[in-house]
């Protein structure tokens, strides 16, 4: 389970990275500057996320099962919540209304937020 946390960790951080360098460098050209601002919020929560992952990955002072579940949320949240913000943010660029899923956005906050909580919890009962 380690392995998957951490290899998941890397490469949500190495995209993070590349698509923080096309928010900064060609998003500008297509899109407002509140767009922007708004994929690199995106941007943001996904590379805190991968480093949450690494530090998961990394930690041995919880059990695998709580792991486990801990990383299932974080990926969830930063799936429901990074990439419906990079979708609403290139919203512009398309025909179709990504609107309709903005209420994805909230609900990977939660699950980005459930999985610190169990974190903690965990971390506070062992």
């Amino acid at each position: 389970m380690n392995r998957t946390i951490l290899l998941t960790g890397t490469i949500m951080g190495m995209v993070a990275i590349i698509l923080g360098a096309f928010g900064a460098h060609g998003l500008e050209k297509l899109v407002d500057a509140d767009a922007v601002q708004t994929f690199e919020t995106g941007v943001r929560y996904q590379m805190y996320h991968a480093l949450f992952l690494l530090f998961l990955g990394l930690y041995a002072g919880i059990a695998e099962k709580t792991k486990k579940t801990v990383f299932v949320l974080v990926l969830l949240g930063v799936i429901l919540f990074s990439f419906s913000i990079y979708l609403l943010a290139l919203n512009s660029l398309t025909s179709f209304d990504f609107s309709v899923i903005g209420f994805l956005t909230p609900i990977g906050g939660v699950f980005m937020i459930m999985g610190w909580v169990l974190l903690a919890f965990r971390i506070l009962k062992s």
